[in-house]
This record gives C-alpha cells, sequence and structure tokens, in this order.
C-alpha cells in the first residue's frame, strides 16, 4: 500500500498515544485528574483514528482515479 507523511504521522500518533507513558499517567494520578486524562486521551484516539481513515480513503481514490 502507498503512503504518505499525513498517514505516517497520524499512526506514530496513535500508536504513542496507545503507549502507557507512565511519567504522564502518575503525574495525572498524582494531580487527581486520571478520569479526564484518560478520558482526553480516548477522545483524542478516537479523532485521530477518523482522521487517519479519512487520509487512507483520499489515498486509495487518487489511486484508483
Amino acid at each position: 500500500m502507498e503512503t504518505n507523511a499525513k498517514i505516517d504521522s497520524l499512526q506514530l500518533m496513535l500508536t504513542d498515544l496507545r503507549t502507557r507513558n507512565e511519567s504522564i499517567r502518575h503525574k495525572a494520578a498524582f494531580k487527581g485528574c486520571q478520569p479526564e486524562f484518560q478520558e482526553l486521551v480516548s477522545k483524542l484516539i478516537k479523532q485521530l483514528e477518523n482522521e487517519l481513515s479519512e487520509e487512507k480513503t483520499i489515498l486509495r481514490k487518487g489511486i484508483n482515479a
């Protein structure tokens, strides 16, 4: 599959968000905002997944045109 820089960057960001970053999670827990932090991470992951899907669709349409 052909790829582009935007798709690569979205995939890397999603991988990073899905990886448990203990130091950031520890700070959120210490400040008492772990549930809010996790909710924001989940929203951001969903938003990035949608954008990645859109970019892949655009790329496929461009290849098939």
